[in-house]
């Protein structure tokens, strides 16, 4: 399929965004909106029901892009611009929502009729036109997606300062354009306590082999292929997202490190990669690797801190670069794997995983010493002495053809229980990334965390752990894929 060649007229750093101010409040970025919910209404099934006294509205959307299949190739341009728009509308919304808690105190109804009524109308459209781009080039929409127009309200763990202490309740200190104190005084929304957890906690071994989170095991290709790319130290950094948003400026709505191909944002394309520098130590691996940024809230102001994508989008505090960066190729457990076709893109994990649930959650945090313990919705509290670990093992059996799908998923597969790939499904080389950090300890006591570390995030997903997800587009030339191919079928290990 063909990608945009419009270039970035300026970098994320160098950009005046309009309106900036409007979406800072509390001193940072976005913060939390304080929401009367049922004490029964839960999220997914991985969070626990919260009390009545102490929720938190976000803004939960059915993900239209993940329902999409069967988009001709000449529509993909313009349904994935529409759905990025989908995302700036409750990107929108989230900020209503997070600047209007007077207004929601006043009136039950105010949520509901100022923010996901009129949010409904505009998705609304967007299917429309979706659907219309479709059909023109084509193919057949799917009749049903109108019923992914609403949004909900729905509440989301925020503990109170102090717990109920002096300060706490509805409106300990959050009124409209002052500090909040739901915010941990961060300035931003989330990560709160009940997102970290001490890694001893954490039970050795409880976490299973789904979604590729085992290595390739002692059968079939046994080899391995290391590749260094360093770990950003160009500070190439950018709220695009070439993969799901192509040609669109700021489609992620947060930061991300790119490590490997230098020319890599929105309006790269194939050709612009091709041709472009690598960080890469072999000069023959272009592949563009990347992931959100992790930031370290202790109120640093670092160079976004007034852009969209970084502290206007509730991304704040100091950008923490990974100590570790290592880009392990392995193989699969039943038997060889073939080469990857130029330009494979794949998306592991799920950026909205928090409204989205866990279907495609696929991050790993750890620490140093205790990598046996793993955990998906936590950020762990490491002794002393201890790294924070980020695993990712992506999708390793591809469909034989095709390079992207409309949901940038359905071309790729995880292998089953036995280790092999579904009906039609090949075994490609699997990328295995592990991210390792300095990062000080955040301190948590009654209820409150102080100085916390979170991965950039869309505002409305509040910085959960869950969300955390990882990108890769292949531009290894030809001889360079071969050696990664011939290294994992003759089980060496090469670099």
């Amino acid at each position: 399929m063909g990608r945009n060649t419009r270039k970035r007229r300026t970098p994320l750093a160098a950009k005046v965004v309009a309106g900036a101010a409007a979406l800072a409040v509390g001193g940072g970025g976005l913060v939390w909106a304080n929401f009367h919910a049922s004490a029964h209404e839960e999220g997914p099934a991985h969070h626990r029901t919260r009390s009545a006294a102490a929720q938190v509205a976000t803004i939960d959307c059915p993900d239209v892009g993940q329902q999409l299949s069967g988009v001709p190739d000449r529509a993909r341009g313009e349904v994935d611009s529409e759905l990025a728009t989908m995302d700036s509308q409750i990107t929108e919304a989230y900020q209503r929502l997070a600047t209007t808690r007077r207004a929601q105190a006043g009136d039950p109804q105010f949520v509901q009729n100022t923010i996901l009524g009129p949010l409904k109308d505009r998705r609304k459209a967007i299917i429309d036109r979706i659907q219309l781009e479709i059909d023109r080039a084509g193919g057949r929409a799917d009749d049903n997606l109108d019923q992914l127009a609403g949004c909900q309200g729905r509440p989301a763990e925020q503990p109170q300062n102090g717990d109920g202490q002096d300060g706490g309740g509805q409106d300990g200190g959050g009124q409209d354009g002052g500090q909040n104190q739901d915010d941990n005084g961060n300035g931003a929304a989330g990560p709160v306590a009940d997102d970290f957890i001490d890694i001893n906690d954490v039970e050795p071994n409880s976490r299973d082999s789904e979604n590729g989170l085992a290595a390739n095991g002692d059968g079939g290709s046994t080899g391995t292929f290391t590749t260094d790319c360093g770990v950003n130290e160009n500070n190439l950094f950018n709220s695009d997202n070439l993969i799901a948003a192509p040609g669109v400026d700021n489609g992620a709505h947060h930061v991300h490190d790119y490590v490997g191909n230098q020319d890599n944002d929105a309006f790269s394309s194939d050709e612009d990669l091709a041709n472009a520098d690598t960080s890469c130590r072999n000069q023959g691996d272009r592949s563009t690797y990347y992931w959100p940024v992790l930031r370290l809230q202790d109120g640093t102001e670092e160079f976004d801190a007034n852009e969209l994508g970084g502290g206007a989008e509730g991304n704040v505090g100091r950008i923490l670069k990974p100590a570790q960066a290592e880009l392990k190729f392995v193989g699969n457990q039943q038997g060889d794997v073939v080469a990857m076709p130029k330009f494979l893109r794949i998306i592991t994990g799920d950026a909205k995983s928090f409204t989205n649930g866990d279907a495609n959650a696929n991050s790993s945090w750890s620490c140093t010493g205790f990598e046996d313990r793993q955990v998906t919705d936590k950020y762990p509290l490491c002794p002393e002495g201890s790294q924070v670990v980020r695993t990712s093992n992506f999708q390793s059996c591809w469909d034989g053809q095709n390079i992207d799908s409309a949901n940038h998923r359905d071309h790729m597969a995880f292998v089953q229980e036995d280790g092999g790939c579904p009906n039609g499904f090949q075994a490609i080389p699997q990328l295995q990334v592990r991210l390792v950090y300095d990062i000080p300890t955040p301190t948590v006591e009654n209820g409150q965390v102080r100085n916390p570390y979170a991965v950039d995030s869309f505002p409305e997903q509040l910085h959960k752990p869950i969300t955390d997800h990882n990108d890769f587009i292949n531009v290894m030339d030809e001889d360079l894929m071969n050696e990664v191919v011939d290294c994992i079928n003759s089980g060496e290990d090469c670099q």
